[in-house]
């Protein structure tokens, strides 16, 4: 077991140890937060499943704890969702009873096009209302619903459509990225066209913004039918939660940037409710009727599970956005949000806040927000570097908290328990694993490392509620992907090391452990020390190959805007300091300043895209980039330094 000391206080160290010595005492109380047709009277049952499952023989909902409940229980006239969304000058409160009238009017929809429970329904939209209440319909009526990233490539979207299988796609004629429309439409004609499943019903929301032809036979206009559901409800054919297995699929989320067969992750009703409610109390500690911003997209995971389930679970306000952290129209837009609707947390990727720090690296368009209501800022989806950090510590004057978890998992692995006691917070480090992750550092051959001493980090199974049973219709895979190199555990893929005292600190992506000269070297530490360079705004690092010895890395430097030195300074100077920090073993001597960095529209840097040009090997266009063109100045950077002829 990880061992649990100095960093963590008392409270916590005694709520972790109870989860790990009763973890079914711990997660059956954890479950009468929810409401439950039928209390399941096995909380963990070994032997069904891949590793086991949890709650099987209960009965629930998760659209009726989401929002039925909270109706019922007088918080009918609280806003449930903010919409704001600069790139339209939209905004709108919906309250949690006008989001049941408009939840039950979308089941009714969707009922009326022949879905019925365990159908799937693929969602293929902006960070609109419309999308929320569609995932929120589809759980009402026991449908699995698969969000896809709205403008995802064609080819993508096809891939997707033959795994769910899905009877119906719910669309948008476009999105706005920034000041650019996206069209929808026909990427989602080509991408049913593509696809060997073919989909026979599509109903489409049109946006004021661009309007679509719909295909006859095929399309709905999203207006007329859902004006034609809700009269049908009012003229009695309602829409009552369904009788759910706590087993039963809620969604399926596909990891971006698969190729071939996408893994489509799996989420459960039960077990996704539980761990979600306890984390926005124990973790997040935010309470109900509080303004909880996860600054992400529905089409990710932090879209799912904190924009959209996790607050609506605990009765909070969760706000829907739709713009950028820097560009729609500037650097304070986050400022201007939580001011504006009185956020008490916010969650986003460190990426978001490199971007607000290159534009406004003295936070000077802070000034003049009001930030009152707001106590805490949360961190994830990619390595938090300490620059970082503490640029956000200093401007906000506010505990920032960098925690780890994924696509897989759902909610958080490790972090920082504010809502239990906050633990002492280590740059760079992540404070305590949260309970049912048993968090282990392995070598190769699975044995534990030595405090301090890089490995494979990896959970023993079995895996807490609300993280993946399995993967769609592919169990050998989910054991293949995840569960066989480590036996007994889960592989997370991810490298780090776990200290002396139970911390944990995430290097990156095991393939992102570079081999220089029979020396294992995290680039991840690299970028950390670089991102230090007071001219360097967000960075990456890559391990290139050498003939000599084997790999070396390349770092890649965006500057700050308003930076004076000149970029052949920053890069000697970026070199000097992992000579200094870390020691010629790095043999870091290529430094490159470029505009900017490839990224996925999550905000992700794509170090592998980076790591393929600079190889000269065959790549193709990753299906989640933000800005294709960024690309481009890669390359010319890289043959500018003669890195590439």
């Amino acid at each position: 077991m990880t061992a649990i000391s100095a960093p963590v206080g008392q409270r916590y160290a005694a709520l972790l140890d109870d989860s790990r010595k009763r973890p079914q005492a711990f997660w059956r109380e954890a479950a009468r937060a929810i409401d439950w047709f039928r209390f399941p009277k096995t909380t963990f049952d070994p032997a069904a499943g891949v590793y086991g499952r949890w709650y099987t023989d209960g009965l629930c909902n998760t659209c009726h704890n989401a929002v039925d409940r909270h109706v019922e229980a007088g918080r009918g006239e609280q806003a449930a969702f903010i919409y704001d969304s600069p790139v339209t000058g939209t905004k709108r409160s919906i309250s949690y009873r006008e989001l049941l009238t408009e939840v039950i009017a979308t089941a009714r929809m969707i009922l009326d096009t022949g879905i019925r429970k365990g159908d799937r329904v693929i969602i293929y939209m902006p960070m609109v209302p419309e999308a929320i209440v569609a995932m929120l319909a589809c759980a009402r009526i026991g449908a699995i619903h698969s969000v896809v990233f709205g403008g995802f490539a064609a080819k993508e979207l096809a891939t997707r459509i033959d795994d769910a299988t899905p009877k119906l796609i719910l669309a948008a004629s476009c999105g706005i990225e920034g000041q650019k429309i996206v069209p929808y439409k026909p990427l989602l004609d080509e991408a049913i066209e593509l696809a060997r499943h073919k989909v026979r019903q599509v109903i489409l929301l049109q946006r004021p913004q661009l309007k679509a032809s719909l295909v006859a036979g095929r399309d709905q206009d999203w207006s007329a039918a859902h004006a034609n559901a809700a009269k049908a409800v009012s003229n009695g054919r309602g829409v009552p939660c369904a009788r759910l297995k706590a087993t039963d699929p809620l969604y399926i989320l596909y990891t971006s940037g698969t190729t071939g067969k996408p893994k489509g992750v799996v989420r459960d009703n039960g077990g996704h409710m539980v761990s979600l409610l306890w984390s926005m109390a124990n973790l997040y500690g935010v309470r109900a009727g509080e303004v909880f911003w996860a600054a992400s997209d529905i089409g990710w995971v932090v879209g799912h599970s904190y924009i959209v389930y996790a607050p609506l679970l605990s009765g909070c306000t969760s706000i829907i956005y739709e713009g950028k952290p820097v560009g729609t129209p500037d650097a304070a837009a986050y400022w201007r949000v939580i001011a504006e609707h009185g956020v008490s947390t916010l969650f986003t990727a460190p990426t978001a806040f490199r971007a607000i720090k290159k534009e406004d690296p003295k936070a000077e368009l802070l000034a003049g927000h009001d930030l009152s209501r707001f106590r805490v800022l949360f961190l994830a989806g990619e390595r938090a570097d300490p620059d970082t950090v503490q640029w956000a510590e200093t401007i906000l004057n506010r505990p920032v908290i960098d925690h780890w978890w994924q696509t897989e998992t759902g909610w958080c692995i490790a972090g920082n328990p504010l809502g239990v006691e906050p633990l002492p917070v280590r740059h760079g480090s992540l404070s305590a694993p949260m309970p049912g992750y048993d968090v282990h550092c392995l070598d190769e051959g699975g044995h534990p490392v030595a405090p301090g001493i890089m490995g494979t980090i990896a959970v023993k199974l079995p895996l807490p509620p609300g993280a993946l049973p399995t993967l769609w219709r592919q169990d050998e895979r989910f054991k293949a992907s995840y569960l066989e190199h480590f036996a007994g555990y889960y592989s997370t893929s991810d490298a780090g090391v776990i200290d002396a005292a139970g911390g944990i600190t995430i290097l990156g992506r095991t393939d992102d452990i570079i081999n220089v000269a029979g020396h294992r070297l995290s680039t991840g530490g690299m970028e950390e020390v670089i991102a230090g360079h007071p001219a360097v705004a967000e960075c990456a690092v890559v391990g290139i190959a050498d003939e000599l010895k084997g790999e070396v890395p390349c770092g890649f430097m965006v500057l700050k805007s308003g930076v004076n030195e000149t970029a052949d300074a920053v890069e000697k100077g970026c070199v000097q300091l992992v000579r200094d920090k870390i020691g010629p073993v790095a043999a870091f001597k290529l430094a490159i300043v470029v505009p900017r960095l490839p990224k996925t529209r999550s905000g992700k840097i794509l170090r592998g895209t980076i790591k393929k040009i600079a190889d000269r090997t065959p790549w193709t266009m990753p299906a989640t980039i933000d800005d294709p063109a960024v690309l481009d100045e890669i390359t010319a950077s890289l043959r500018a330094k003669g890195i590439l002829a």
